[in-house]
This record gives C-alpha cells, sequence and structure tokens, in this order.
C-alpha cells in the first residue's frame, strides 16, 4: 500500500503541472488579444479624427496644409467633407488642390471688417469649403487628404479653427467642432486646430512653411507610437515570463 501512495504523490505535481502548462498555453492567444487591442486603444485616437497636417505654420505667411480625413466606420464611406474657414481671422487667399474622385466647391462671404492684404482691400473671403465624392468616397479603413494652400496667415492669434462635418452615405454626419479647452480633456468630436507659431520659428513663409515642423512631428508621432507598441510588447513577454517562472518553481519544488 506504501508503495502505491508514494507512485500516486511523485505523479501529481508532474500532472498538475502539464494541467498548468497546458492551461497558460491556451491563455496566450487570450493575452496576445488583449495587448493587441491595447495597442489599438492607444494609438487608435491619433487617426480617427480630422485633423490639420502639419499642425503648425508660421505666422504671417502663406502654407500649404492637408485636411486629413479619416474613415472611421465599418459599413460606411465618407462622401462629403465641409471645413468652415475661420471668420474671426478670415484668409484672404484659399486654394483648394484638385483631388482625383472629388468635386471641390469654395464658398465666399462678405467680411464686416475688410483686410488689407499686399495694399489692396478685400471685403470677401473664402467661409467654406466642401468637398462632394464623385465615386466611392473614402471607404472603412482608408483616409484622405484634402491640399489646401492657405494665407496670408494672421499675426494677432495662436491658432485658427477649422470646423469640419464629415458626412457618411448611410446619412450619418460627424460634426468635428468642438473647441479644445486650455489644460482641459480632449473633446470628443476636436475641431482642426492650425498653430501659428513665431514666424523665425519655422523658416521664412515660402509655401512650403511648415516642412521642417511636419516631419519632427512625424517623427515624434512614430517614437510614440513605438513606445506605445514595445510597452505594451514588454508588459505581455512580463505576464508568459511570470508564468513560466511560478511553472518552473513548482516543479523544482515537487
Amino acid at each position: 500500500m506504501s508503495e502505491i501512495s508514494v507512485g500516486a504523490s511523485s505523479s501529481a505535481p508532474s500532472a498538475f503541472s502539464a494541467f498548468s502548462a497546458r492551461r497558460l498555453v491556451r491563455r496566450l492567444p487570450v493575452v496576445g488579444g488583449i495587448a493587441a487591442g491595447s495597442v489599438l486603444l492607444l494609438a487608435g485616437p491619433a487617426f480617427a479624427h480630422v485633423t490639420v497636417q502639419p499642425g503648425s505654420a508660421p505666422k504671417g505667411g502663406f502654407a500649404t496644409v492637408d485636411i486629413k480625413v479619416p474613415n472611421e466606420r465599418d459599413n460606411a464611406s465618407t462622401v462629403k467633407v465641409e471645413v468652415s474657414l475661420p471668420t474671426d481671422h478670415p484668409l484672404a487667399s484659399v486654394m483648394a488642390q484638385p483631388v482625383p474622385g472629388w468635386k471641390v466647391d469654395v464658398t465666399k462671404s462678405k467680411l464686416a471688417k475688410p483686410i488689407e492684404m499686399e495694399g489692396e482691400k478685400i471685403d470677401e473671403a473664402p467661409s467654406k469649403i466642401t468637398w462632394t465624392a464623385e465615386g466611392k468616397g473614402i471607404e472603412p479603413g482608408q483616409f484622405q487628404q484634402f491640399p489646401l494652400s492657405v494665407g496670408q496667415l494672421p499675426s494677432d492669434t495662436d491658432q485658427l479653427v477649422f470646423k469640419a462635418l464629415q458626412t457618411y452615405d448611410n446619412k450619418d454626419v460627424v460634426r468635428w467642432i468642438e473647441p479644445a479647452k486650455p489644460g482641459g480633456p480632449e473633446p470628443q468630436n476636436p475641431a482642426p486646430v492650425l498653430k501659428l507659431t513665431a514666424a523665425d520659428a519655422q523658416g521664412p513663409a515660402d509655401g512650403k512653411s511648415g516642412a521642417k515642423g511636419e516631419n519632427t512631428a512625424a517623427s515624434a508621432s512614430t517614437s510614440d507610437t513605438t513606445a506605445r507598441v514595445l510597452a505594451v510588447g514588454g508588459i505581455v513577454v512580463g505576464i508568459v515570463g511570470i508564468a513560466f517562472g511560478v511553472l518552473a518553481g513548482r516543479r523544482r519544488n515537487a
């Protein structure tokens, strides 16, 4: 009887360890899925909004910017984008670069207070730009950039707000019009913003302003996303390491 008891006792830890190992292997896909979801959760918001790219330009000059519009729906395409130009600091010159598959309309409005540009008084300025898809539009999983040449950028403000409406082919409309409050949380649907910097901060305003800043911003964005991915990956590796360490300890104790 004693031999049977000893045999059962010595095999139990081994069986338990094997069972635990199988449970760990079954759970690894779940851990991986959680990690992947964490990466998307961390990186996703940076790409989900309508934004102005690059995000900054020097005051007093002209700049070329893109209105970047991602599709955040799984079952609908974006077929219209409307961008309201700032009226508190109007832009006398706004030119849209043709985008294949899209029709563009520029609406002008009378100014309450005329502005002066290159020695001429201007009493009307572009107030809204509308892009309408002539084909499928921006399909799920895609984004589109709409280039604009804008100027003369004002010198008496630190930012320009471009409120936008994004219309889907299922009639849903997302209103990117919420202002961000300094020091507060980001709104659910923030309005696209172009930050204005000192004229000498990014070099002369030559129509290509922001090239250096765009590269820097892109590099920072890439580095930030990479750091987040590596951080989540490190957590997963740590969890797996701890689990295997526990199993190894149980085997040694056995």
